[in-house]
């Protein structure tokens, strides 16, 4: 991605390319872009005099769309904050014929001070730990997807779209160059996209599932590429309707289909030297290198809300080839955490327990936090697994409630991440957890209705 400086004039850019109109976007707790559009004049007024506010309850909302009660609990008042255009982030946004930009802003309170449960912020403090020992986290986020029929009634199932050929597949194509070409006028819309609003996909391959696809991103800056996932998401989402389909990053959209996950690749580089601090230069791990595995190993069962948010996203963790424990391996894709093959400057581990349904700002920042905790407190991983990790015990929350309870109780946690925002993050998801228990669902109109 080509960094743009911060000092860069907004104004002119919008005129060089006669924007008529600004998208400002703020990811909420669930990773959903929320904000405002306006006219391009009045945007570029308004940045003169803070003008541009929204009221700091939106950091609240549910998927559903609900606001909880916080009263007691945490202190959230309906009050506006003030949404600063990161200039870094402005781009067009290229499915519109009018010449539209998008942005996406850091929320601070009226006394400058950064809204500390946004996620975006919550991503900044932990970069900002590694930045006080010298260290510059890289990372390379892969995103897994289906395209799926629309589907206008919630109460049926989803299905595979027609692709070229005419036909929905029906069996596992992984790999497949051929399912992949099926839909290729959506790719290649998304690939034009991508390189108009400067978001680095790489690599394109089908997956296990029926119209199931993954995109890999260059590796690069954590935050930019939070940026870029959260924005890639949005992209593909508009270009499979102007299609006709559906593009969902569900974590677990189908009964009988694989699950979606979002594997995050990370490694260390020391800001002075640029070396990566994983490798000691030769083929052997660093001490620090096996502290943060330990720290992922460690904390990973306790970050779950970070990496399976939803209700729905426990539901991957049934299917097998998604991974049920923290065991790292050395190209052991049955581990929860894999340590690909790689030279020296290369050295990284694989975090492969998020699923595609994440909020990318915090499940970035919650898997840096679990290595960074490793390392502060010197842990000492297991030794490597060498074999099937999906037929050992599992050691990660089956269900969003209890992962939560988890979450809130571990104080490490809380000092890494905050007080304030642990609280609140669990306040929503009890909120969309306590919606979801209200549903009754078809299985239990089939099995219970008549026989009972």
């Amino acid at each position: 991605m080509t960094n743009i400086d911060k000092s860069f004039d907004i104004e002119a850019w919008c005129t060089e390319r006669q924007i008529t109109e600004v998208e400002c976007l703020v990811p909420d707790m669930s990773g959903i872009a929320r904000g405002k559009i306006l006219p391009a004049e009045k945007f570029l007024k308004g940045l003169k005099s803070d003008a541009h506010r929204m009221p700091e309850s939106m950091f609240t909302q549910t998927v559903t769309g609900d606001f909880p009660e916080t009263y007691g609990l945490v202190s959230v008042v309906d009050q506006d904050v003030v949404m600063h255009p990161d200039p870094t982030t402005i781009r067009p946004v290229p499915w519109y014929t009018e010449p539209t930009a998008q942005v996406i802003c850091d929320c601070y309170y009226t006394d400058g001070r950064p809204v500390n449960i946004s996620s975006r912020q919550v991503l900044r403090e932990v970069l900002a730990l590694y930045e006080k020992k010298g260290w510059r986290p890289v990372i390379a986020p892969e995103v897994e997807m289906y395209l799926v029929k629309k589907n206008i009634d919630p109460d049926y199932p989803l299905e595979a779209p027609i692709g070229r050929s005419g036909r929905a597949e029906t069996g596992r194509q992984a790999f497949g160059i051929d399912a992949a070409n099926e839909f290729d006028a959506i790719f290649e819309d998304v690939y034009d996209y991508c390189e108009a609003a400067r978001i680095e996909i790489d690599t394109l391959n089908h997956e296990g599932g029926a119209a199931q696809m993954e995109v890999n991103f260059l590796h690069g800056d954590s935050l930019e590429l939070a940026d870029q996932v959260f924005l890639f998401k949005r992209t593909l989402r508009q270009t499979a309707i102007n299609h006709d389909v559906y593009a969902t990053f569900m974590a677990k959209p189908m009964q009988h289909e694989a699950g979606s996950a979002l594997h995050i690749h990370q490694s260390l580089y020391d800001m002075e030297t640029g070396v990566n601090v994983f490798s000691n230069g030769e083929d052997t791990d660093t001490t620090l290198f096996l502290s943060y595995l330990a720290g992922l190993q460690t904390y990973a069962p306790m970050m779950m809300p970070l990496f399976a948010p939803n209700v729905n996203s426990y539901r991957r963790f049934t299917y097998e080839e998604a991974p049920i424990n923290t065991h790292w391996g050395r190209d052991n894709r049955s581990c929860g955490l894999r340590v690909p093959h790689s030279g020296p400057n290369n050295r990284r581990v694989e975090n492969r327990l998020p699923g595609a349904d994440v909020n990318p700002y915090l499940s970035i920042a919650g898997t840096l936090a679990c290595g960074y905790l490793g390392i502060i407190e010197n842990l000492a991983p297991s030794e490597d697994e060498k074999g099937n990790a999906y037929i050992l015990p599992k050691n990660l929350p089956t269900h969003l409630s209890d992962a939560l309870i988890r979450f809130e109780q571990n104080e490490s946690v809380r000092g890494i991440l905050g007080d304030r925002f642990v609280d609140l993050f669990c306040i929503v998801k009890r909120e969309e957890q306590e919606t979801y228990d209200q549903v009754i669902s078809s299985w239990e109109r089939e099995h219970l209705l008549l026989n009972v």
